[in-house]
């Protein structure tokens, strides 16, 4: 019987003769291929039986080290995209598979979650976290000694914060690359006025873009004090329109109601994507910039963990996991971009902006204070001094007293908030019955609808009208006191609550509380944990501030005397940095 093909040869087959010519060679090409396709067959059935067993064990021969990475939420998805090939590749230590699961995590979620120190929402367990910035990363290092976050001195990814423009916006610095633009005239440093430009930022305390703005405000004013009347200023413009999240930020943008907005370049980019028949412009200010860099962090003490998450973090380095994050519209590392993300016609640019340091443990600190301290919103009584002195000049100003005071609480309204509290009364001597004062307006909200009309409204109109009494004394004393005692009944502890005196600053009422009588009382009644302040602004070169000076550190407040109109915005940015200073 003939051997058929496929079936062994004998052990001696080696010993029998070799045929020659066309006859062996075509079967010992047949010979090959069986030989191929046979190891073929074995090789996949192995790899199917082998698929299979790994599958019913759990992945490379045992259970999976499953590694949790906890993500920004705009970096999230190229992650998880990258997470996925690398469990397709099967990374075993100790024979069991590194599985990676990615999910996004609002950074401050994930960092008040780990220090207690506010409201979370949403998934923020993880073994490996990605916050967009180093902010946080130290912000919980500060804030809870226990933590476990260790830095890998890895960043994923950067991108620069710039500022942008949405197209229902008026035409701004963002829209001309020629004009030179830096954080501090962007974020002016003065008394609000008409020509601010308006820039918008997302919340600091939920925001690296927001509170990486004002790192960089107190870096464009030279630093140092944060309750400096400069820094109050820039805030006072940031906390006029803040958007509560990114969400918010680009419907602000759409409609045009933030005329700038500070946004992160990839941000910008994703907001082009998603909205392209309204795109916005952006700039990038010359003095440089802060950018978000995307810290791979580490979380878990446990030692096989930490050991798939660095081979997951050395996967994520590697130049096709950088290229995709570039496609993402992030930049690399190294600050490199993916050309065809960054389109010029909006004002991107290929080149990286300078990057300006990360700010300081202390310096974080000091300006989330000063923010919080600002964000407290105002209750404030303002005490108008209606006596007839104040019909007289102010020399080199061509303004009475009374012009020069109206204009001042006029100018001052514009400083606050809509949900501020505030209301007006006028002092003199007995104009109200035996009393010194009058109450013109109530104490109410800005914003709050009186009569057809706002309370501001009602302010603005009720200064207008205010003129001096010809013959008519000053009754300070007797109206500091009981402007006291009705904001101490009155007292709000979610306010600042304070008292502004606005006057030529001399009490000339014979039969009023003296001036040490008023001291000791303030003294008696001022309460640490329900404190009202009384600060004051005097004018007229005939002024005696000493009186006003004891009654502001009494009521741990303060006194300000100028003959100068220009000065009033300072004086009240002044005012306005006690807030910031009372937490120092």
């Amino acid at each position: 019987m003939g051997r058929h093909r496929g079936t062994p040869l004998p052990d001696d087959a080696s010993d029998t003769p070799r045929r020659s010519g066309p006859d062996r060679r075509r079967r010992g090409r047949g010979g090959a291929f069986a030989a191929l396709a046979a190891a073929c067959a074995i090789l996949l059935a192995l790899g199917l039986c082998g698929w299979l067993l790994f599958e019913r064990q759990g992945g490379c021969g045992g259970e999976d080290i499953p590694v949790t990475v906890a993500a920004a939420p705009e970096i999230a998805p190229v992650l998880s995209d990258l997470a996925t090939a690398f469990n397709d590749e099967r990374r075993a230590i100790e024979g069991r598979c590194v599985r990676v699961e990615v999910h996004a995590a609002d950074p401050a979620d994930v960092a008040y979650a780990i220090t207690g120190a506010g409201a979370t929402s949403g998934r923020t367990d993880s073994d490996v976290w990605v916050p967009d910035s180093t902010l946080w990363q130290r912000i919980v290092q500060r804030d809870s000694a226990d933590s476990e976050v260790t830095g890998t001195g890895t960043s994923l990814a950067r991108s620069p914060l710039l500022l942008a423009q949405g197209p229902g916006a008026l035409a701004t610095p963002a829209e001309d690359a020629d004009r030179a633009v830096s954080w501090e005239t962007l974020l002016p440093t003065a008394a609000p006025s008409g020509e601010d430009l308006g820039v918008q930022v997302v919340d600091p305390l939920r925001s690296s873009s927001g509170l990486a703005t004002l790192a960089l405000v107190h870096g464009a004013i030279g630093g140092g004090d944060t309750s400096s009347p400069q820094l109050i200023a820039a805030l006072q413009n940031l906390q006029r329109e803040v958007a509560a999240d990114e969400t918010s930020a680009f419907e602000a943008l759409q409609d045009g109601s933030a005329p700038l907005m500070v946004l992160s370049e990839q941000a910008a980019l994703r907001y082009n994507a998603e909205h392209p028949d309204s795109p916005a412009r952006v700039g990038y200010p010359q003095d440089g910039t802060y950018t978000l860099d995307y810290p791979y962090l580490l979380r878990t003490d446990d030692a096989l963990v930490a050991r798939g998450a660095e081979i997951f973090r050395t996967r994520l380095i590697r130049q096709e996991a950088q290229s995709a994050v570039r496609a993402a519209g992030f930049r690399s590392a190294d600050g490199s971009a993916n050309a065809s993300q960054l389109d010029g016609q909006y004002g991107f640019r290929l080149t990286p902006p300078d990057d300006l340091p990360t700010p300081s443990n202390g310096a974080v600190t000091s300006l989330l204070r000063a923010w919080n301290r600002l964000q407290l919103n105002s209750r404030m009584l303002t005490v108008l001094d209606i006596s007839g002195s104040m019909a007289e000049v102010v020399p080199g100003a061509g303004l009475t007293r009374m012009q020069v005071t109206t204009q001042a609480a006029t100018q001052g309204l514009e400083m606050f908030p809509s949900d501020a509290e505030i209301g007006l009364w006028e002092f003199s001597v007995r104009i109200d019955g035996d009393r010194d004062h009058r109450e013109l307006v109530p104490i109410r909200p800005l914003g709050q609808e009186v009569d057809g009309t706002t309370q501001q409204e009602e302010l603005g109109s009720a200064l207008a009208e205010i003129e001096p009494e010809p013959d008519g004394d000053t009754g300070l004393y007797d109206t500091i006191l009981a402007a006291y005692r009705e904001m101490t009944d009155s007292y709000r502890a979610d306010r600042v609550n304070t008292i502004l005196v606005l006057t030529d600053g001399n009490n000339d009422d014979d039969q009023s509380v003296s001036l040490e009588g008023l001291l000791d009382t303030l003294r008696e009644e001022f309460d640490p944990d329900r404190p009202v302040s009384v600060i004051s602004i005097s004018f007229g070169p005939g002024v005696d501030p000493e009186p006003l000076r004891q009654v502001a550190e009494a009521t741990h407040g303060a006194a300000y005397t100028t003959d100068d109109p220009t000065e009033i915005g300072d004086i009240f940015l002044e005012g306005f940095a006690l807030r910031v200073a009372e937490d120092e």
